[in-house]
């Protein structure tokens, strides 16, 4: 057994190179929080690092992760990129995406550069001036995308990075499209911490990371994945099966994966609502909805309707058109898949990964 510490923001770097060379495991704690009362003293010897999910949908869950399945990812990501780089940190490091610039970091030998504060547009191009190596690359959610291509400066900054690797949620193909037309070397990124982050750029496996489909849903394989699930050998059991001697995590993302082509999520298995005695995926319904003009923050979740059942509504900052995206939706996905309303925000509530915090925003729809 291995002896497990809750580290504070601040002590992260210096406590992951530690655990990376075979010290003491690490909980990487948001700013401001306590040791969780709860968390056992000792972890299995090949655990390193322990990374609690955001619980953006659900309860959240410890992932065990190992050193050789985060250095993996690490050299995984710099052979897709053409080599190793040094790494601006955008994003919390209690959760995998910003553990992950960390390891990249370690693996290349080189410091990150910290963005200073909240992130702002500001903040960015002053952390994009302090870059000075050969390659660079930013790990980013999407919002902090959207609110870089906003600002003129900051869109020039970003076209000295040679990568900013997207992901943490669907990005919406519009804010891609745009992305791409401003010159930015977008990629994004598909993974959870259960694979070590992402360990798909671009629809495409990287390193030595398999995909399959079984039964509608994603599944994935390879050196990244994790140990399993801290004091839960049930979950554990059920989400990482051996088949044949391989080892495969069952993501929960619904998908296709074509001969040879890209993979593509089309939704969560457990994002589906019966609505009118028809299933409907609330995530198919938000990419039809995040596609449409002025609606690229868009959230849809699930309210309670006394004759339906459940109905979708759209969450967004933005005046919207009701009927135009019911008539894009319902031509897309069906007349049942259709939202029922539009519930405008001043602000959407995030997690501090920058994901839109689902069960607050649906706690908000069911009450309107």
């Amino acid at each position: 057994m291995r002896r497990l510490r809750a580290v504070r923001a601040a002590e992260v770097p210096q406590a992951l190179r530690a655990a990376l060379a075979g010290g003491d495991a690490v909980l990487p704690l948001a700013e401001g929080a306590e040791r969780p009362h709860d968390l056992p003293g000792q972890v299995p010897q090949r655990v390193a690092v322990v990374v609690e999910t955001s619980g953006s949908s659900g309860r959240p869950k410890r992932v065990m992760l190992s050193a050789d399945a985060l250095l993996a990812s690490a050299a995984a990501s710099a052979s897709a990129f053409g080599g190793p780089g040094q790494w601006m940190l955008a994003l919390p490091t209690h959760y995998i995406a910003g553990l992950n610039v960390l390891v990249r970091s370690i693996a290349a030998q080189n410091d990150p550069v910290p963005l200073v504060g909240r992130f702002e547009p500001q903040a960015f191009i002053e952390a994009v001036g302090r870059m000075d190596a050969s390659r660079r690359y930013v790990a980013l959610v999407p919002t902090q995308l959207a609110r870089i291509l906003e600002h003129p400066e900051a869109r020039r900054a970003a076209l000295r990075l040679d990568r900013i690797l997207v992901g943490g949620q669907a990005t919406p193909a519009t804010l891609l499209a745009e992305a791409l037309d401003a010159g930015l070397a977008v990629s994004r990124s598909y993974g959870s911490s259960e694979t070590s982050g992402g360990c798909v750029y671009d629809g495409r496996p990287i390193g030595d990371t398999r995909l399959r489909i079984v039964d509608g849903q994603v599944q994935v394989a390879g050196s990244v994945l994790a140990e399993g699930y801290l004091a839960d050998e049930q979950l554990t059991a059920e989400r990482f099966v051996d088949d044949a001697g391989e080892r495969w995590y069952r993501t929960g993302d619904l998908g296709r994966l074509g001969d040879g082509g890209p993979l593509e999520v089309t939704g969560r298995a457990d994002d589906v609502i019966i609505s009118g005695g028809v299933k409907v995926s609330l995530g198919a319904v938000e990419r039809v909805v995040r596609d449409l003009p002025g609606l690229a923050d868009a959230v849809v979740v699930a309210a309670p309707h006394p004759e339906w059942g459940d109905v979708p509504v759209v969450v967004t900052t933005h005046t919207a058109d009701l009927d135009g995206m019911r008539a894009a939706v319902g031509h897309a996905l069906g007349a049942a898949a259709r939202p029922f309303r539009v519930l405008v925000v001043d602000e959407l509530p995030l997690l501090p990964s920058g994901k839109p915090d689902r069960r607050e925003l649906t706690v908000r729809a069911a009450q309107r």
